[in-house]
């Protein structure tokens, strides 16, 4: 197979053909050809050199002159990052010259969109506040210190020195490569024809099982990534495996070629998706209000209660449906707590996407505002529980517990962006606790969680205990994320008892 097949390997954000040499080497040592590609205006050779000002189509171009002058009878395209927009762009204008796309560790790019979408929002912000000095005004994108680099992906696996490599080496990239959006006429892309594998890198949140889990969401913009012609592959590195781990990495390329991965699985028509299973505990129906984007579950009686605002996780695609609200885990904690005495709160924030979160927390705050003025909650008593990615959003209250916030609650939490999220410094709960003071906090935390996750965790807890905020963790060693709907055991419905119970009990204090 290798001796018939040429790959060409296209490079990410800020840096040039460099990445991939190693990988290149040991692709021609197993008999393949291998072209490490340094798109135009990547050299770092300054502002004379010709083509400083390219743009999207100037490096699909690049890609094209690469795979016209293959010698192999098949050619592979790999993108890694902002290289995966030439190498779909390149195929659908030559598809049939294209055996397959291999994408690494990146999503598929979609007809009309453009590059800039994988810069997180931070550090558009802070090179728009830069372009006086003359980075964002000169038509480039400066590149990042080794904060932002590690911000945009894991660095898991990388040594110092490469690590310093990337950092070092890294040269501006033109603007207009990443404000071009992407134009595909069918034949490569999301609907395309050519087959695509998609590299996961598991250290940098990336996984088949992350990708079901979106399909089991239901929103059709995300259909195609169970689509025939995409198969997937796992590798349990960071961002960059072709500078962690050359040899897995060329290895784990040819198998792409030889057409080897796994196929995602969408949900079917006659298969419920976990999370719309059945609540572990048979909590009552209570009567319910909605106003807007928040349900309360109203507990017996007329008079003012404590409440608890349940805070979901995502991104949740807006197309979802049924919305997080009416999820049956969101419900059952709710009428749990309301059948306990307090008004239990659902709330749809508009976590769609990665760059949502500064939205979401507003919606949050919208939530607790309309909440605290409602006739049955006593404005005084109230506590706000995080689910899973919803952990981020707690950072603020964390940050500075208002005197009515009596708890604070967080199951399966992400408590840090993970790499390449973009968040900001803003959603980051693992530092906010430094300053919660008194705030008492109640942590379920789950044996089988995902290792990202629960690093992220640890280094909460470390951080509280350094700064004496009482942490009570209510563990469940058998359960994974999401466990409320998937695991019905006696030693999680008791994990969910004792943690309902904890938040009440300073409710009520």
């Amino acid at each position: 197979m290798a001796a018939d097949t040429a790959f060409v390997l296209v490079p990410g954000l800020h840096t040039g053909g460099w990445i991939w040499q190693d990988v290149a080497g040991r692709l021609r040592e197993a008999g393949a050809e291998a072209s490490c590609l340094t798109l135009t205006g990547m050299s770092g050779r300054g502002e004379r050199e010709e083509g400083t000002g390219a743009g999207l189509e100037t490096h699909i171009a690049d890609v094209l002159r690469a795979v016209e002058e293959a010698n192999a009878r098949e050619v592979v395209l790999v993108g890694h990052c902002y290289g995966v927009h030439p190498v779909v762009g390149a195929a659908d204008r030559l598809p049939d010259r294209v055996a397959r796309i291999v994408l690494v560790d990146t999503p598929m790019p979609q007809d009309g969109d453009p590059p800039a979408a994988l810069v997180p929002e931070q550090a558009l912000r802070e090179q728009v506040l830069r372009g006086a000095e003359g980075g964002f005004a000169a038509g480039t994108l400066a590149p990042p210190s080794e904060e932002g680099w590690r911000e945009r992906g894991s660095f898991e696996g990388l040594g110092p020195a490469a690590a310093e490599r990337l950092v070092r080496q890294a040269v501006p990239q033109p603007w207009a490569t990443l404000a071009q959006p992407l134009r595909l006429s069918g034949s490569a892309g999301a609907t395309g024809t050519v087959p695509v594998t998609g590299v996961l890198c598991a250290a940098n949140g990336s996984s088949l099982a992350m990708v079901e889990r979106a399909l089991a969401l239901g929103d059709p913009r995300l259909g195609y990534l169970a689509a025939p012609h995409l198969s997937y592959l796992e590798m349990a590195t960071g961002h960059w495996p072709m500078l962690s781990e050359p040899d897995a990495t060329a290895l784990i390329l040819l198998r792409a070629a030889a057409g080897e991965g796994t196929a995602a699985r969408g949900p079917s028509a006659a298969e419920r998706p976990a999370h719309l299973g059945p609540f572990l505990i048979d909590a009552p129906e209570r009567p319910r209000e909605r106003s807007g984007r928040v349900d309360l579950h109203l507990p017996d009686g007329d008079g003012p209660c404590p409440a608890v605002v349940f805070v979901h996780g995502g991104p949740v695609p807006e197309g979802a449906r049924p919305t997080p609200r009416d999820w049956p885990a969101l419900v059952g904690y709710a009428r749990l707590v309301a059948d306990l005495g307090a008004v239990g709160v659902t709330v749809d924030h508009r976590l769609h996407g990665l760059a949502d979160f500064e939205r979401a927390a507003r919606d949050v705050q919208d939530a607790v505002t309309l909440v605290r003025a409602h006739p049955r909650v006593d404005a005084e008593r109230v506590a706000l529980w995080f689910l899973s990615a919803g952990g981020l959003i707690a950072a603020d209250w964390l940050a500075a517990p208002p005197p009515w916030l009596r708890c604070l609650a967080l199951t399966y939490p992400l408590l840090a962006p993970l790499p390449g999220w973009g968040a900001g410094p803003r959603f980051r709960p693992a530092r906010a606790v430094r300053t919660a003071g008194r705030l008492p906090v109640v942590l379920t935390r789950v044996g089988r969680e995902r290792p990202e996750f629960a690093a992220t965790v640890e280094d909460f807890l470390v951080a509280a205990q350094a700064a004496r905020v009482g942490v009570q963790v209510v563990d469940v060693p058998s359960a994974e994320h999401g466990f409320e709907t998937l695991d019905h055991s006696e030693e999680a419905r008791q994990a969910v008892g004792l943690a309902t119970r904890a938040v009440l009990s300073h409710l009520c204090a």
